[in-house]
């Protein structure tokens, strides 16, 4: 049996923790970009990435990554990190061996490290996750 979920402004105050904890220079670029925290990723974001299940996606950057950016660019939309409530607490359940906490942690990690410029394949070089 798993223990109460936490709901969406919990999900936010792990997420922002997070945040705070990186180094300096990473946290100070975090802090420009907007977390989001909702329920399910909507169905344009799903079409957009060809994800059938909604499930599968745990959380989402959209954005510029900073290696892209150029200060001549004029973004249509501010850099924004979503995370997915449901699906996250989907895996949890899944899991069964990981802490919530943790779990949210990793997801606000790995969409961070997209706006830094990292790939999904270096992001799992140095941040292993048992899948």
């Amino acid at each position: 049996m798993t223990p109460d979920a936490p709901d969406l402004d919990s999900f936010e105050d792990i997420a922002l923790r997070t945040v705070e904890g990186f180094p300096p220079p990473f946290r100070d670029a975090a802090r420009q970009v907007l977390l989001r925290v909702t329920d399910w990723p909507t169905k344009e974001m799903l079409a957009a990435l060809q994800i059938a299940e909604p499930v599968r996606l745990t959380g989402l950057y959209e954005g510029i990554p900073m290696t892209r950016k150029s200060v001549l660019d004029m973004a249509m939309q501010p850099d924004t990190v979503w995370l997915f409530r449901e699906p996250i607490l989907h895996e949890w359940r899944l899991r069964g061996n990981v802490e919530i906490e943790d779990l949210i942690a990793h997801v606000t990690i790995h969409e961070f490290a997209h706006h830094f410029g990292w790939s999904d394949a270096e992001i799992a070089r140095v941040a292993p996750w048992e899948t």
